[in-house]
């Protein structure tokens, strides 16, 4: 039986590298796990004064394919040794109303990306300051960090590194082994 894994990425350009990470994800950790980006560029900033009876209608997608899922792989890369206000934006918005947290309880993993040598390391430790208060259990270990990501790539943005391919299916694995631990699926 396949586990459904919400993908939060964290870049909203087009051409993404964490984007073309997560999609070559999807197809190695295929079929224990299925893998859906589920999108936050459409997500209008947390105003507590829009989250009435209707919410915004991004809200609501969003929240609903969170929910759905068994499990969250958040692959992002960093900006300005954090991460990206788009990937706050969308905790902060799936967080919310206080006591419907879609995210509490879901078995989380990270992956960051970088063109540079660092494997955006401060995005992967800053985002897990938040995932322990939102309750989501994080995969500990292997960590994943993919630098220089720019030159594991073709013009596709399809990966071609062999050995980040094997790296990434361990990851996978590890992390379809932690979903199971966690919840038990």
């Amino acid at each position: 039986m396949s586990v459904h894994v919400a993908v939060i990425v964290g870049s909203l350009r087009k051409g993404a590298f964490s984007r073309s990470i997560a999609l070559a994800l999807k197809e190695i950790a295929a079929p224990r796990l299925d893998l859906g980006i589920v999108e936050i560029g459409d997500l209008p900033l947390y105003n507590p004064d829009l989250d009435g009876e209707t919410p915004p209608a991004p809200w609501a997608r969003f929240r609903g394919e969170v929910a759905a899922s068994d499990a969250v792989l958040f692959v992002t890369p960093e900006y300005n040794r954090s991460i990206p206000g788009g990937l706050k934006n969308a905790l902060d918005v799936g967080s919310r109303p206080y006591g419907k947290s879609v995210w509490s309880g879901k078995p989380a993993a990270i992956v960051s990306v970088s063109p540079g040598l660092l494997g955006a390391f401060g995005a992967n430790h800053h985002l897990r300051q938040p995932l322990v208060f939102l309750d989501m259990p994080i995969l500990q270990q292997p960590e994943a960090y993919i630098s220089k990501v720019g030159d594991l790539l073709d013009a596709d943005g399809r990966l071609t590194s062999d050995a980040t391919k094997d790296f990434l299916k361990t990851f996978a694995d590890k992390f379809a082994d932690w979903i199971a631990l966690t919840v038990g699926k």
